[in-house]
């Protein structure tokens, strides 16, 4: 009978404090003040930047807090900090939202100790020299959090917060669930937006501080090391440091150990030890000095973690497909209620959804390093031009955000010393579009053998890969030098145009009938003969030099035509200048470039 009258108060205070939400957060600033002073419900502000700028009467004595340690701090350096996810999409999306605090018993806690606050205690708020972790604490029985956002004049002022409590047993059991919920949540949105294993590091450690740890730790496991966790191992296996996080004013006490990168071996007792070889979580709560130098990974760990005041370790290992990448350390301070049952399963679940995604992450950057390490074994050195020319060439991979492509570019010798070059680009990526540009290759020598002209070469490569089904197409520019008849003769098969510099002309971007890329088996392939002068430098390229994304193609050719290049310098500090000033800011493509000149004689 009590419990129902306490979910009947409960329900009662909490439509009262929706119905409140609804009147303020539709109010102007100069009403809003003089309602939320009389209000018999807890109500705060929290402005744009989700600093506390207000709380009532009511707020204090719900919460027991003192107001010197809420007002004018941000929420993630007061007993709220746990709720910053919800409170941040409420600033967001302006759906209302739910947040509790339940004295630090507990997953849904917010940061802080229990302690004698709250009804019937002292009221008191702790400053960040009242105990080693330098957090806030504060001290309650439990209360509950209603978020919603602040519109004022059509602009988004913050958010305000109504509290209610304290809760029952059973709302404060809901609370905690509505907050995993929350947090599996967030994670689902935050962790691995990327296939990088230390930004998916980064993500995990971050999502789990405040929320559910002071103090977060992920290691990263060598490549090799696959089947640890099956039957122990006499030591435990050297790892790299990939990520950390911990609660607000800690990191300027933790030195070094908040720079990740570091190589760390633990040692054989501790906590990740432990928790590697067995394969399992592995929980140690309210530790002894003895007992943390015991599940401390290492010596330097120890000093973090009683500079932090840390009392209580979580560490569990982060596996995907029966394969050990990791592991995760929590930790929390000494005044924390240590690790229940509860947090034993959110972590669990966090630590399973990471593992895929750092595992993702691990095999897309071994699948990206091995096409690299075989374009780059395909693509040799080009051949050698007639010493009546100047040649320079460079490509440039993409990077770790995308997989290398089929970028390349050739030289060939032809008789009565003019020279073939060649810049071609195989459409797509990875190793396919690796091997294919080195059949693409191949072929061009043998073309360069029949002493075809250029478009001839095109349309017998045309024909010739159009009948390979598997083989992807490819555009392709050919330009051959003739320095000693002072002419160039281009084909191109879909590719963009070259560009002749010269110190006393613009730019030209030569024009050029532009037939279908290679492989399409279609044909129509013509070229143009233009002039080749002593003091004018040739530039071919591929797209990854000049594309933009959402960029017009003709803006980013103009871009090129409108930079005055060194064309009296050597043709290795042009393509320099080409690549720092043509280039995107962040190469998505690979680059394949080649200057030619005639050599003086």
């Amino acid at each position: 009978m009590d419990m129902d009258d306490g979910h009947s108060r409960g329900d009662a205070r909490g439509e009262h404090a929706e119905a409140l939400l609804g009147t303020v957060t539709s109010l102007s600033t100069e009403l809003l003040v003089g309602i939320l002073a009389e209000a018999p419900i807890g109500m705060g502000l929290l402005n744009a930047e989700l600093r506390w700028v207000y709380a009532n009467s009511a707020f204090f004595s719900t919460t027991g807090l003192d107001a010197a340690r809420i007002l004018n701090r941000p929420a993630a350096a007061t007993p709220f900090a746990a709720d910053l996810p919800a409170i941040r999409r409420v600033l967001l999306d302006g759906n209302a939202r739910d947040g509790s605090y339940d004295g630090g018993n507990g997953p849904g806690g917010a940061r802080g100790t229990s302690g004698t606050g709250g009804p019937g205690g002292t009221g008191r708020t702790a400053s960040p020299d009242d105990d080693q972790s330098g957090l806030v604490t504060a001290t309650g029985t439990g209360w509950h959090v209603r978020y919603r956002r602040l519109e004022v004049d059509g602009r988004i002022a913050g958010v305000v917060a109504a509290v209610t409590g304290p809760a029952t047993p059973d709302q404060r059991r809901l609370d905690q669930a509505r907050r995993r919920l929350a947090l599996q949540d967030a994670a689902a949105e935050r962790i691995g937006t990327t296939l990088d294993v230390d930004i998916t590091c980064i993500e995990l450690a971050e999502l789990t501080v405040p929320a559910m740890a002071d103090l977060t730790i992920v290691e990263v496991l060598p490549y090799e090391v696959t089947d640890r966790g099956k039957g122990g191992a006499p030591e435990a296996p050297r790892m790299r440091r990939a990520a950390l996080a911990c609660a607000p004013g800690l990191r300027r006490r933790l030195g070094t150990l908040a720079m990740p990168g570091a190589s760390v071996r633990p040692g054989a007792d501790s906590a990740v030890a432990r928790s590697l070889a067995e394969g399992r979580l592995v929980v140690a709560n309210h530790l002894s000095e003895a007992e943390l130098e015991d599940q401390a990974a290492n010596a330097e760990i120890l000093a973090a973690y009683r500079l932090a005041g840390i009392g209580s370790v979580l560490s569990v290992p982060l596996s995907a497909r029966g394969r050990l990448v990791g592991v995760m350390t929590l930790a929390r301070g000494r005044g924390r209620e240590g690790f229940g049952d509860d947090d034993a399963v959110l972590v669990k679940d966090l630590a399973d959804r990471a593992a895929v995604s750092v595992e993702n992450a691990r095999q897309y950057a071994d699948s990206q390093s091995v096409t690299l390490e075989l374009q780059r074994a395909l693509l040799v050195e080009p051949g050698r031009p007639h010493s009546n020319l100047e040649v320079a060439a460079r490509y440039l991979p993409s990077g770790n955000r995308a997989l290398v492509g089929g970028d390349w570019y050739e030289i060939v010798r032809l008789p009565f010393g003019r020279t073939l070059l060649v810049m071609g680009d195989v459409m797509g990526h990875g190793v396919e579009a690796a091997v294919d540009m080195s059949i693409y290759r191949s072929a061009i020598r043998d073309a360069g053998g029949m002493d075809l002209p250029p478009h001839g070469i095109l349309r017998h490569l045309d024909n010739l890969i159009s009948k390979e089904e598997s083989a992807r197409p490819a555009t392709c520019l050919l330009g051959v030098a003739d320095p000693d008849r002072g002419r160039w003769t281009f084909a191109s098969a879909g590719h963009l145009p070259p560009a002749l510099f010269a110190a006393d002309r613009p730019t030209e971007l030569v024009e050029l009938p532009t037939g279908p890329p290679l492989g399409t088996g279609v044909g129509g392939y013509e070229q143009v003969i233009v002039d080749l002068r002593a003091d004018q430098v040739l530039l071919i390229y591929t797209d990854g030099l000049v594309e933009r994304r959402g960029e017009d193609i003709d803006v980013s050719l103009a871009r090129l035509a409108s930079l005055p290049l060194p064309v009296g310098g050597g043709l290795e500090d042009l393509l320099d200048d080409a690549l720092r000033l043509v280039a995107p800011p962040a190469v998505e493509d690979d680059i394949a470039l080649l200057a030619a000149r005639a050599a003086p004689r």
